[in-house]
């Protein structure tokens, strides 16, 4: 049997991102949490944590984390059916991976009400669209909104929708660098702005419009400092056309090529055995999916 004080110290180190903020959540110690993980390793017979900065699980401890992630959700249900339990369910913590750009757009309005009436307090870890789901295998999350349609072991996919991101910029940086008119071929010759290292969405953009090789641009992880940075003339971007529709209409940003968008599809993974609440969150971001992002057909 596990015990699951242990489990919860591997699942708090992680999270916290540390052993100090693990202790403070816990309520214990430093010195009680790391005892605490070294009695878990003692019991599985080999380490459940890289000692790395911040620390991260080994296999053996994802799969632990993938299995206390499990249990509380379980355990939430539970707490729901029994008489004499459903005094004691308290706020639920969910760790959520989700890219930057639905955080800035449809996510808050999507599980506003849901979280009022299932007393949920969402930990959202922002990650690109494209890598999100590693902390899914990692065990640190419960779900995860990305463009990876495949899901981890124990785990499904949903479809929500396609972003659909426009090439934008502002007037006067389109008069400086493009003249007249904009061209597919000059964008690879102008300053871009991408989110981060892990972000290739310019580099597919580009390559649809045939246009191969590298170009030069400002690295910005902000989905709101984005749009900012382009307002300003310091590139062009490609931004979620529900981001930008009050600026495009004022006239701050521009399309640079109208009839050429890119759509990003998004995914929501949940765990198989997550219990009534994340069955519940699952069905709401369907139906709120519906109603924001671009559908097939």
């Amino acid at each position: 049997m596990f015990d699951y004080k242990l489990l919860a110290a591997l699942a708090a180190v992680v999270e916290q991102a540390g052993f100090e903020r693990a202790a403070q959540v816990l309520g214990l110690s430093q010195s009680a949490v790391s005892q605490r993980i070294k009695l878990l390793e003692a019991r599985v017979g080999q380490p459940v944590l890289v000692r790395a900065m911040p620390p991260a699980p080994t296999e053996i401890g994802r799969r632990l984390l993938n299995h206390v992630q499990q249990v509380r959700l379980l355990e939430r249900a539970l707490q729901g059916q029994v008489p004499g339990l459903d005094e004691q369910v308290q706020h639920e913590r969910l760790r959520i991976a989700i890219n930057a750009d639905s955080l800035a757009t449809w996510w808050a309005a999507a599980v506003a009400e849901f979280c009022a009436e299932q007393r949920v307090l969402l930990e959202l870890v922002v990650e690109d669209q494209e890598v999100g789901l590693k902390r899914m295998r990692a065990g640190e999350v419960a779900g995860c909104v990305c463009s990876v349609e495949r899901p981890v072991a124990g785990a499904r996919s949903l479809a929500l929708g396609s972003m659909r991101y426009l090439a934008v910029a502002n007037a006067d940086f389109i008069a400086r660098h493009f003249g007249a008119e904009p061209t597919a071929a000059n964008l690879a010759r102008v300053p871009a702005i991408v989110y981060g290292p892990d972000d290739q969405l310019q580099h597919r953009y580009l390559a649809e419009l045939g246009v191969t090789g590298s170009f030069a641009y400002h690295v910005c992880p902000s989905s709101e400092g984005f749009v900012r940075l382009t307002e300003s003339g310091l590139g062009w971007g490609l931004v979620p056309e529900l981001q930008v529709r009050g600026e495009l209409a004022s006239g701050a940003l521009l399309a640079l090529l109208p009839g050429h968008v890119i759509d990003v599809p998004l995914y929501w993974h949940y765990w198989r055995s997550g219990g009534e609440l994340l069955s519940g969150l699952t069905e709401q971001l369907r139906r709120a999916a519906a109603g924001a992002l671009v559908q097939a057909g």
